[in-house]
């Protein structure tokens, strides 16, 4: 008789080294072919949390040798200036991925700009064709962030063939994708959202939940089944202005078998993920 064990962490920090390590070996092996993996990233305007989010993710092209490209705007960027560097991005051989950081400026259309990245240098997976190749299976780019947490879900040993998963969520760039990851995997999917009737009824037949709301304590202990697997996306702040996600943590992780903090969890490997996608774009132009 084996004995359960609950409130294993998944160190996503943990977990973003030993993958950004492996993208370092495949870098180098590009490298050797002659050619270099390169990323675009594109900020414009001042928003303090973008500039965050891009430092971040050019730091981590520096430590794992792809070739960053950082383009910083005033946010009186004409729409049409930027449709235009796109385009010029889409034609430059050397640039594999192409990342315009969210939010922009009320007078630029986000989906004309993300439509206008060339499928193959989508690297956030956000395009409506990338959306369409998860939809249909086709190899194309996954979104980073489900991306990231199925290779946390990975990382436990578990198999998710008949494993009931419930999404809590249905958004574009998390909710959705994520549910397609999981139905390649072979998982029975249930895609939970604000007008569910009974939340709980529906987590407590979950082997797996991911939460990805932006809600504060949307999944508490009496919700989770006793050694599911609980992935947390949400990011707020508790009542003492501190990091927190959707999942009540404390309470959850003495049910749960495996589940990730914030933070420390999925943040980290989603800018992980977008090192994958980009190294692997580099990799379909030497194919």
């Amino acid at each position: 008789m084996t004995t359960q064990k609950y409130g294993r962490i998944i160190d996503g920090i943990a977990l973003s080294a030993q993958l950004r390590a492996d993208v370092g070996r495949r870098v180098l092996a590009l490298k050797a072919r002659g050619v270099t993996p390169g990323l675009a990233v594109i900020l414009v305007g001042e928003d303090p949390a973008s500039a965050v989010y891009v430092r971040n993710k050019v730091k981590g092209c520096a430590d794992t040798g792809v070739r960053s490209v950082f383009e910083k705007y005033d946010a009186s960027l004409s729409e049409a200036a930027l449709l235009a560097r796109i385009a010029a991005l889409n034609a430059d051989p050397t640039v594999h991925g192409i990342l315009v950081q969210m939010p922009l400026p009320k007078h630029i259309n986000p989906h004309k700009v993300i439509e206008a990245i060339s499928v193959t240098k989508d690297v956030d997976g956000y395009a409506t064709l990338s959306a369409g190749e998860l939809m249909t299976g086709a190899p194309g780019f996954r979104p980073c962030t489900p991306y990231g947490c199925m290779k946390m879900i990975e990382s436990t040993g578990t198999d998710l063939r008949g494993k009931h998963a419930v999404v809590i969520g249905r958004s574009n760039t998390v909710g959705k994708p994520m549910a397609l990851l999981l139905l390649q995997a072979n998982a029975t999917v249930t895609i939970c959202h604000s007008a569910t009737q009974d939340m709980g009824h529906h987590t407590r037949q979950a082997d797996v939940i991911v939460a990805a709301v932006g809600k504060r304590n949307v999944v508490t202990a009496d919700m989770v089944k006793p050694g599911a697997i609980v992935i947390d996306v949400g990011m707020n702040r508790n009542d003492e202005g501190k990091l927190c996600g959707d999942v009540d943590f404390a309470g959850v992780k003495e049910v749960a078998s495996f589940i990730t903090p914030v933070p420390g969890g999925v943040g980290p490997m989603t800018i992980t993920m977008l090192l994958v996608n980009t190294l692997e774009a580099a990799e379909r132009t030497t194919t």
